[in-house]
This record gives C-alpha cells, structure tokens and sequence, in this order.
C-alpha cells in the first residue's frame, strides 16, 4: 500500500472534483497531487479517477476504493487525537518498581496524592531490592538510589539523600558525644552487615573523603533492626536520613557528627531509553521531583 500521502491526494481528488482543487486543499503543487494519484493507481493496478481536462471522477473501482479509504482514514485521525489527547493527560497503566524501604515512606503517599489527582490512571507498584530490567519486565519506572551503573537507561535526579550519624540520648549521657570521626574507635557502632564494607563509615574531613573502620557488639543485616538497636542503646548508627527521620522527629535518636558527614546520595527516577516519554511516566517524574523538594531528606 502506498504512503499516506497518497491516499489522502487520491481522497482530495474525489472530493473537490479536480487536481487543481485537491492540490489547494492539501497545500501542494498539481504535480505532487498527479504524481500521488499515479502512484497509487499503479500500486493497486486500476484506474481510480477519470481524468478530462475540466473535471476528475472516480471510477467505479475508485468509488468503492474510496469509501473503503475515507472510513479507514477517518479511523486513523481518531487514533491521532486520542494518541495525543493521552499524551496530554496522564492515563492507563502505570508500572513503578522501587526499593522496599524507600518506597513504602515516600513513593506510596505520592502516588495516592498522584492518583487522586489523575482519575483516568492505574499504579502498579513493584517492591523489590533485586535489580529489575525494566525493559525485559515491562517497566514504565524505576525508582532507584545511589549512582548509576547501567548508562543505556534514561535518568532524572529526584533529590539527594543525606547520610547522617546518630545514637540515642541514653547512649550520649553515659558514653559521651563523639566530637570527631576518629572518637568512634572508643565507642560501640553498630554495625550493617547486609552492606559490603558496612563497618568502614565514610565521612567529609576538611573537603576530604575519610574513612573510619568501627566496630561493636551488635551487629544486624537489616536497616529496622539496626536502627532499633540504636535507639535500644547498643551502640551509634550510621544511615540515610529517610530512614531514621521519625526516629529523630520524636527525639528517639540524635544526630552527630553533622559537619563530618559524606556527600549526599542520589535517588533517580529511570525510564527505558525512548524517543518520547509517555506522558503518565513524564507527569509522575515531575511531580515526584517538587514532591521530593519538600521533603526532609
């Protein structure tokens, strides 16, 4: 079948009655509009349009030709308007996945004050802390934190996490407030298994990345049980801020060391790599990005 031009030069002719006509209709020259038409006869292998030099009919294969074609092209132009209508509105199907801990704080109340907002949209979330390939898996998004090692994806940076030390204040009151990095070797940490190196914490000393190898009693592979071990008393922390905020909030944990602390860590928002982002993924970007700025991270 010819191009879309071709049909539509061939719709024009029938319809004004001319190529002179059709070729006004459609903003090009007579000689694009004939080229079209001949084009499409001899795709097809019959004569569509009668041609004299005052007026051009269709046959009667070109009439039943063009009833077929009109109604097919005038389904391709609602296809069109609904394609960009959706592009224009965040509906469908919206596929998410993110890590079990971050999400459930921060993405799940954004998502319901997304979905409230956008009625016509579905959210599918995935909690998961293994690496998801969004393509082979049909993601729409992923959610992830730190840096980025997979460059063929599309990525747009949410916020940065902060990274923070504390302890409890009955943990301070008998053993004292670290005033430096280098304390830490007289006091107990704990420490977080599940990370490689979860007993060398990084810390920012005079613009320099330092690092101090502590060590303690009670160690845990998971981010709740070492928290709750600090607020027990069992030794200082180390952690993003997200994850003990509440804990802080309610004067449950202090924070230390704060002018010590290592850059921040990324969370991004990644896509597949795409020409065009739909629009309910570009719409659920945006607001994750102003949503995320008003938090305390």
């Amino acid at each position: 079948m010819r191009r879309i031009e071709d049909l539509e030069a061939f719709l024009a002719v029938v319809e004004k009655g001319s190529l002179t006509a059709a070729a006004r209709r459609l903003g090009r020259s007579l000689q694009s509009v004939s080229r079209s038409l001949a084009a499409l006869e001899q795709d097809i292998g019959v004569e569509l349009v009668r041609r004299t030099t005052r007026r051009s009919s269709p046959t009667e294969a070109g009439l039943a030709f063009y009833r077929r074609v009109a109604a097919a092209l005038a389904e391709l132009d609602v296809a069109r308007q609904e394609a960009a209508k959706r592009r224009s509105e965040a509906s469908g199907l919206l596929r998410v996945t993110a890590s079990s801990a971050f999400a459930p704080l921060y993405l799940v109340p954004a998502m319901a004050a997304f979905l409230d907002a956008h009625p016509r949209l579905e959210i599918e979330l995935d909690v998961s802390d293994r690496y998801v390939d969004l393509v082979a898996e049909g993601f729409d998004l992923a959610v992830r934190i730190g840096a980025m090692p997979d460059s063929r994806l599309k990525a747009r940076r949410l916020a940065d996490l902060r990274q923070v030390y504390f302890a409890a204040p009955d943990y301070l009151a008998k053993h004292g407030r670290p005033r430096r990095p280098e304390d830490l070797l007289r006091h107990q940490c704990v420490v977080r298994t599940a990370a490689r190196d979860g007993n060398v914490w990084p810390f920012t000393v005079d613009g320099r990345r330092r690092t101090v190898k502590v060590s303690g009693r009670f160690r845990a592979s998971g981010a709740a049980a070492a928290n709750e071990a600090v607020v027990r008393g069992l030794g200082i922390g180390h952690a993003p801020l997200w994850q003990v905020r509440s804990l802080v909030d309610r004067g449950a944990l202090e924070l230390i060391l704060t002018r010590f602390e290592p850059p921040p860590v990324p969370v991004h928002a990644v896509w597949p790599p795409t020409r065009m982002l739909a629009a309910k993924t570009q719409w659920f970007v945006d607001f994750l990005v102003k949503r995320l700025k008003a938090e305390r991270l």
